[in-house]
């Protein structure tokens, strides 16, 4: 029987914050959480099909992305996408937790990224979505 997996979209521009945050995140976030399958985004419009293709358990946005910053989109997916899933965004600094608020992100976790409490974020939000999958 296959081992049951989450699926984890990462979205930045820039190809070492994906890098960090997979690393973070590693194979699973907690030892209570399935493994991990990542999809590596770079652009909107990559993060847009990614979320119509469906799976997707967890979204980590970079709110430094450019030219599309993930907590705009953060607030596009959270008006666009039905059942949109949790999501994550990476804040600039922790004075940026207003913006975070405002694109209805489900947590924030500031620049410079702390692996502890990214993967404390990811695992978190994904035993929640994991939790409502089983009940339904």
């Amino acid at each position: 029987m296959p081992e049951e997996t989450v699926t984890v979209l990462v979205y930045s521009d820039d190809r070492t914050i994906r890098e960090r945050v997979t690393a973070a995140l590693g194979r699973r976030p907690a030892r209570d959480v399935p493994r991990v399958a990542y999809v590596e985004c770079a652009t909107q419009p990559a993060v847009l099909e990614s979320l119509r293709r469906g799976g997707v358990d967890l979204v980590v946005l970079d709110g430094e992305a450019v030219p599309s910053g993930g907590l705009g989109l953060c607030r596009q997916l959270k008006d666009e996408v039905y059942q949109c899933p949790p999501v994550l965004v990476l804040t600039g600094r922790p004075q940026d937790d207003w913006l975070a608020a405002w694109s209805r992100a489900d947590a924030a976790v500031p620049h410079p990224l702390d692996p502890v409490l990214l993967a404390d974020a990811a695992a978190k939000l994904l035993r929640t979505r994991l939790a409502g999958a089983a009940a339904r």
